[in-house]
């Protein structure tokens, strides 16, 4: 638990100042609370043993504090929200640049769900570590040194009011590790349960037509009372922390009021001042039993995310890369794949030659291996033998950044997000200005459709690209990929899911817009439009000139 939670305050370095200034300002705030209440017990006790000017003064000086309180508050709730916001981003860019390199071999993540539960709800617990873990404790240090500090000249008494608080302090330690059990069993029941709740949308055309709806409300309603279970233990064991957090204070209250009653009358006011100190002290110290949850959540989250980003990435980046090849023809030699070495191999002594500006339709039924062939040049998988060159550059030797600049890929289900067009297009060229965004689309037969549109490049494309129908969802994915400069283009089953028509019309502009650069078609079957220099089918592993 210890070794990710410190892992985690790594990856937080970035926003150290901003953490520390949240720090620095609760503790600034709670220390004011401190001074209030005991310049008020200062002049009680100075008022109730007949000393007219001392409770004066300290009644006097009470006067700012009253101001500065609420405002170094709304500063302590600024800062260190702002802290954690800036902090949790950091997480999020960082896993999703991790959860990146590893999806395409997969994670052992067979459900949304999950993901998005991982996404969200394990980063969101994380905020507990600071705002409810580091920012109270280290400000509760700060009471109690200062506690002691203001009664060192009665050391009975300091011991009497501060070695409750300090057990206090000891409590997130002490009850973290036992949460923390807890804690996991409750994250992977919330995950669980997300996603039951979220596959079963994701597929609801599929659960209506096979009258599923009853099985999917019985899996939900089971996964829900199992998190209810586990929430329940959780929620125990917070309400016995946060009795033992009274019991502490208490206890100092105690403290001091014993002391005064058997102190001589002189000690009055020192007993008054450690009351004060005991109530200031409650609202903080208070909350430490249940940073011990707090820690202990955010342990759960933080290793559930380590478990997907430490996974190992499918193609492992060169230790030290080669140069970068000026020529793009690309060569096959040798090459040997299996997804898995318990499932068949998808090629065997597989041969290819494309030289520079080749044109190659790579024909065969669907799980011949054309996707996969897709997948090794873009290096989303790797061969177990052979190789694949770039301008003769083996591509295991090339960073991956540089091939995919160097080969664009349009795939059957090419997404289009819920942003504007122009974000989907940028994502092929983040700095392209508009008017590169406009020539892409008009050589994809869009452009005269997004003319058309009242909000142009800013309409929104919807979830999964629902504002526009398959064919126009299509053209404009062909538009982000005519945006990359890459001299080669992999067309993995491009028309998928369209008319006949349709499917013409768009392979039609493929032959048109492609000029030029290396194109490789993977598809079913011809229709007739198209030009390839070369047409190889896939069968038992190997590329096989096509017969007729």
């Amino acid at each position: 638990m210890l070794a990710d939670l410190i892992r985690v305050l790594g990856l937080w370095r970035r926003q150290g100042g901003w953490l520390l200034a949240g720090i620095a300002v609760s503790a600034a705030s709670t220390l004011l609370g401190v001074a209030l209440l005991a310049l008020a017990g200062q002049g009680i006790a100075a008022a109730l043993g007949g000393a007219a000017l001392g409770g004066g003064l300290a009644f006097l000086l009470l006067r700012p504090l009253v101001l500065l309180r609420p405002a170094a508050r709304w500063t302590e709730r600024m800062v260190t929200h702002a802290a954690t916001f800036r902090a949790l981003a950091d997480i999020r860019i960082w896993f999703f640049r991790r959860l990146a390199e590893r999806l395409p071999a997969g994670i052992g993540l067979g459900r949304s769900g999950d993901l998005l539960g991982r996404l969200v709800s394990d980063v969101d617990a994380l905020d507990g570590l600071y705002l409810r873990a580091l920012v109270p404790v280290l400000a509760a240090l700060a009471v109690v040194v200062a506690g002691v500090a203001l009664l060192a000249g009665a050391p009975l008494l300091a011991a009497a009011v501060a070695l409750p608080l300090a057990i206090a302090l000891l409590l997130p330690l002490v009850l973290a590790p036992g949460a923390a059990r807890a804690a996991a069993q409750a994250a992977r029941a919330q995950g669980r349960m997300r996603a039951a709740a979220i596959d079963p949308l994701l597929g609801v055309e599929d659960v209506l037509a096979a009258n599923g709806e009853a099985a999917a409300r019985a899996t939900l309603a089971r996964e829900g009372q199992a998190l209810a279970l586990a929430q329940r233990g959780l929620g125990w064991r917070a309400a016995w922390a946060g009795a033992a957090g009274t019991l502490l204070v208490q206890a100092a209250l105690l403290g001091a009021l014993a002391w005064g009653l058997a102190a001589e009358a002189g000690g009055a006011a020192l007993a008054v001042l450690g009351l004060f100190l005991a109530v200031a002290a409650a609202e903080t110290i208070g909350l430490l039993p249940r940073a011990g949850i707090s820690l202990a959540m955010a342990a759960a989250g933080a290793r559930r995310l380590f478990e997907l980003a430490d996974a190992p990435p499918p193609v492992a980046e060169p230790a030290r890369p080669a140069e970068e090849p000026a020529g793009h023809a690309i060569r096959v030699e040798g090459l040997r794949f299996a997804w898995a070495p318990d499932r068949a191999p998808v090629f065997e002594d597989l041969e290819l030659d494309l030289p520079e500006g080749t044109r190659l339709a790579l024909l065969g039924p669907s799980g011949i291996g054309k996707s996969s062939f897709a997948a090794l040049l873009l290096k989303l998988a790797a061969p177990q033998a052979g190789r694949i060159t770039l301008g003769g550059v083996d591509i295991a030797d090339l960073p991956a950044e540089f091939l995919r600049r160097r080969i664009a890929c349009l795939t059957q289900d090419a997404r289009l997000f819920d942003d504007s067009i122009a974000a989907n297009l940028r994502i092929a060229a983040p700095l392209a200005p508009d008017a590169a965004l406009w020539r892409a689309l008009d050589r994809a037969g869009i452009g005269e459709l997004v003319r058309t549109l009242p909000e142009g490049l800013a309409t929104r494309c919807g979830e999964g690209g629902a504002r526009f129908s398959g064919g126009q969802a299509r053209r404009l994915a062909l538009a982000r990929v005519l945006l990359s400069a890459a001299p080669v283009l992999v067309l993995d089953e491009p028309t998928a899911g369209l008319d006949a028509e349709t499917e013409r019309a768009f392979l039609e502009t493929l032959e048109s817009v492609t000029a030029g650069r290396t194109v490789i078609l993977i598809t079913h079957r011809l229709v007739g439009v198209e030009r390839p220099t070369r047409v190889l089918r896939l069968a038992g592993g190997r590329a096989l000139p096509a017969a007729g």
